[in-house]
């Protein structure tokens, strides 16, 4: 399977990137991240997708949000199938990858890691059962992530408020008059060090405290499960897929 990654500009990018080359049933066609002006042997190196020529089976994104367009306009245009791996995207860009889903298959996920799309189902289960408790969610991430809170964290709150419609998001507390309002969902980002992630979400009740984990404990755990849902992709429809669709929850 020809794989063509993007992002090769930041760490995630570069571990993407040998785990592809490193896959005998993959070949890596070239790369794409903004500023490159080094080589390397082993692969091409593009600075924008508009310059690539060569043909891929799948796309796998793990750049910046700002870059959507671009890996978007070389996805649709030579109609390859794109996994986005990619976080930060606000509602106007996430309706752009929606359309493209029209034409080509799109898979999208905020967290490409298998234990933490297992855990947004138990988180799910959670607030149907436990009713009336009060949820925080408290995300960790390392002092070079620039977007708060992690794309992780809006997906759990995303999942709660599916089964609690009632419920809001507020980001963080400060003041006097911050008391805890009925049906709220606390998001709270901590940033440093070198945490690779972290996210806790908190279930509170009467003199009893339930709190679902997860702990990233290597990069290379995210690029991992990209390529697991590009080998998924690869054979799909045009249609917007996610951890669920491939994991059939």
């Amino acid at each position: 399977m020809k794989v063509i990654t993007t992002g090769y500009d930041g760490k995630m990018g570069k571990i993407l990137a040998d785990l592809v080359d490193e896959d005998e049933n993959l070949e890596l066609v070239c790369v794409s991240g903004r500023g490159i002006t080094a080589t390397d042997g082993r692969f091409k190196i593009y600075e924008n997708m508009s310059e690539i020529a060569e043909k891929a089976d799948v796309i796998i994104d793990f750049s910046h949000h700002l870059n959507l367009d671009n890996v978007l306009g070389y996805a649709i245009s030579s109609k390859t199938p794109l996994v986005i791996a990619t976080t930060g995207y606000n509602d106007e860009e996430m309706e752009k990858i929606k359309s493209a889903s029209f034409e080509i298959p799109v898979f999208q996920s905020y967290n490409m890691a298998l234990g933490v799309n297992i855990m947004l189902k138990l988180v799910k289960q959670a607030a149907e059962l436990l009713k009336g408790f009060d949820i925080e969610i408290i995300e960790k991430h390392h002092n070079r992530k620039v977007d708060a809170p992690s794309g992780t964290a809006v997906m759990l709150a995303e999942g709660i408020q599916d089964v609690l419609d009632e419920s809001t998001a507020t980001y963080g507390r400060h003041g006097r008059n911050a008391k805890r309002q009925p049906n709220e969902i606390g998001i709270h980002a901590v940033r440093g060090g070198t945490i690779v992630g972290m996210h806790d979400v908190i279930f509170a009740g009467d003199s009893e405290v339930l709190t679902i984990s997860h702990q990233s404990e290597s990069r290379r755990l995210f690029a991992s499960g990209a390529v697991v849902s590009a080998k998924y992709l690869v054979n799909q429809k045009p249609g917007l897929y996610n951890m669920d669709d491939m994991l059939s929850i």
